[in-house]
């Protein structure tokens, strides 16, 4: 039996922590993320940051609690991301995965935070705000030691990465909740 990774989170330690903005041209009302999540194809994920969103698909834990599955490179590392809902609003997702990391150095885990909300304008548009938040693992910080990396280095690089990956995504996540919303209302 192999010994299995360290997968305790270090919530002390933010590996990224970025927030961007997008106008979305509708009404608040008229917004569904949780609906856009549950019903995102595939293509349209991969549209949204291209060429770094891989895949993306909707399932459930064992115990049935919703799920959304993404694939994406940030940086130099593939992410395999499974997104637990923790709110699920039409105006208001969020989401909590224990994600599989490919970096250099091999597979890790790391835990983001990803929340995406719509605040009213008051004028028939609305600002969509996409977040993310990562935490490294026991396992993240013991292999960027035994490779002799410095974990500060690690951090920053991460966080630079993260925010250029938010900086791309959001304006188009922005409007594709704007298509799918209209469209399905």
């Amino acid at each position: 039996m192999t010994d299995q990774p360290d997968t305790t989170v270090l919530a002390d330690i933010s590996t990224a922590s970025t927030v961007v903005t997008a106008i979305v041209n509708a009404p608040a009302e008229l917004l569904d993320i949780a609906g856009w999540l549950r019903n995102l194809p595939d293509k349209e994920y991969q549209r949204c940051a291209p060429p770094d969103h891989k895949a993306a698909g909707y399932t459930t834990t064992d115990d049935g609690r919703p799920m959304s599955i993404n694939v994406e490179m940030i940086g130099a590392s593939l992410i395999v991301q499974h997104y637990v809902y923790e709110i699920t609003e039409p105006q208001h997702c969020r989401m909590v995965s224990l994600s599989d990391v490919l970096t250099p150095g091999g597979w890790t885990t790391i835990q983001v935070i990803w929340d995406l909300s719509v605040t009213d304008n008051g004028d028939g548009t609305c600002t969509y705000a996409n977040s993310v938040t990562g935490h490294p693992t026991a396992d993240f910080v013991a292999m960027a030691e035994r490779g002799g990396a410095n974990l500060d280095d690690i951090i920053a690089a991460s966080r630079t990465a993260a925010e250029a990956h938010n900086h791309l995504e959001t304006p188009n996540y922005a409007s594709s909740i704007e298509r799918w919303s209209v469209a399905h209302h």
